[in-house]
């Protein structure tokens, strides 16, 4: 152990040690007091227990909940900070809590956090650390919290069919609850020392993306596609570490992640609640549609200009451009380290860009994302503009499958007679049963 790793280790980390994220439950009367109020109970027994397990200091705080803060003292500058800091996420499962879209930020924003320290090397375990409110049926949660592992409390099936809101409420469980709230603890404590996440830059709230779909939208897709080279197939004057053996190991932003760009693309879109299909603009068919045009799903294609080398990947990029649906976006990752980008071989590639993939850039100008085709400089730029990109190309595919709807079944209109009453209505019903 080196002696700036020793210094490291003494260094005192103040920080919470966990955010407690969890759905407000609205007053159902003008005397119902505080919802809220068993949930606060949690909170302070949680930090109790975790002063007691731990060495942090008198004063500091063990945990963070947006109880402590009064409404207009800049509440949401201050829930950023405090999701940038904390070491451990503790999400409060309840069906309230999935169709919350605080909730989803809060939970977006934490996740976005680990992916950029899984990307640069920082931390790889897992920095969330869930608990069951009330009841839940897992065969409905979304598709973005599947991967996160529910353990079971020593409480059992107690824990699992009221939740630590039905331990706490009823008397005759109280033991339960004591235990099951020292075990979480203990798990909290436990994932802080084995993630070891370094704090993070606030992200604005406001356009912080919800991590869960609204009620009634049904399955979400999105299909990207990565055009870029591979390591035996670029010239032999680029660089090649950006390269792997494979186009889905480009790695654009190799100074600052270790990780492929498709990967953390693809764990991104996941965590905005889609599912998400992965392929290499290589393994596409020459000459026909791209998939999402067929199987009607939005699409982002992520290309590399470096691709253009390529005669037979140029090639592709323009038959995909001229059959590419008005839901089909692009991002160009350009990455500001790599001089290349910048020099004049670069600056005539982005320029080949433009004639080869005319239709995807000008309408992503023409929209709101511009930013995602005129060169992504860096990995935290691009972690960014993702959302952004998802958010666009869905809704352009949504408009399009408006205009798209199929005709209502065709209901003739009656035919009128001469006097202007329709035919077959009867003139026997008439005086003197005449027309």
């Amino acid at each position: 152990m080196g002696t700036a790793e020793r210094a490291e280790d003494r260094t005192p980390d103040n920080r919470p040690y966990f955010f407690l994220s969890y759905a407000h439950t609205p007053p159902w009367g003008p005397d119902s007091g505080d919802p809220d109020h068993w949930v606060r109970v949690l909170f302070n027994d949680l930090c109790s227990h975790i002063m007691a397990l731990t060495d942090l200091p008198a004063g500091s705080p063990a945990g963070f909940m947006d109880r402590q803060m009064r409404s207009g003292e800049g509440w949401p500058e201050k829930l950023s900070q405090n999701l940038a800091a904390c070491r451990v996420f503790v999400p409060l499962f309840s069906p309230r809590y999935f169709t919350s879209e605080m909730c989803g930020r809060e939970w977006y924003a934490f996740h976005e956090r680990m992916l950029h320290a899984r990307s640069t090397g920082a931390s790889a375990a897992s920095a969330v650390v869930p608990a069951l409110w009330t009841r839940v049926d897992f065969a409905e949660l979304p598709d973005s919290v599947r991967h996160i592992h529910l353990e079971n409390s020593s409480s059992g099936g107690r824990y699992l069919t009221n939740g630590i809101y039905g331990l706490i409420k009823l008397n005759r469980l109280r033991d339960e609850y004591e235990e099951t709230v020292f075990t979480l603890a203990e798990r909290i404590v436990q994932a802080a020392r084995e993630a070891r996440l370094p704090p993070g830059r606030p992200r604005d709230y406001e356009s912080t993306p919800s991590a869960f779909k609204p009620r009634g939208t049904g399955p979400r897709h999105i299909r990207l596609t990565v055009a870029a080279p591979t390591r035996d197939s670029v010239p032999e004057h680029r660089d090649a570490q950006p390269y792997g053996d494979d186009v889905l190991d480009w790695n654009p932003y190799h100074t600052e992640s270790t990780r492929a760009l498709s990967a953390h693309a693809e764990e991104l879109i996941r965590s905005l609640d889609y599912r998400v299909t992965v392929t290499a603009l290589d393994d596409e068919s020459p000459g026909e549609e791209p998939p999402e045009s067929v199987e009607g799903r939005p699409g982002i294609v992520v290309v590399d200009q470096w691709a253009l080398t390529d005669e037979e990947r140029r090639s592709r990029l323009k038959v995909f451009d001229g059959a590419a649906r008005p839901w089909v976006s692009a991002i160009v990752p350009r990455c500001r380290a790599d001089l290349q980008n910048h020099g004049e071989e670069g600056r005539r590639l982005a320029e080949e860009l433009e004639r080869v993939m005319p239709a995807i850039l000008d309408r992503a100008r023409r929209g709101d994302c511009r930013y995602a085709v005129n060169g992504v400089p860096t990995l935290t730029s691009f972690t960014k503009v993702l959302p952004d990109v998802v958010a666009y190309t869905s809704r352009q595919f949504l408009k399009s499958a408006e205009v798209r709807l199929p005709p209502g079944p065709h209901i003739p209109r009656p035919r009128l007679t001469d006097v202007g009453r329709p035919a077959g209505s009867g003139s026997e019903d008439l005086p003197g049963g005449e027309a």
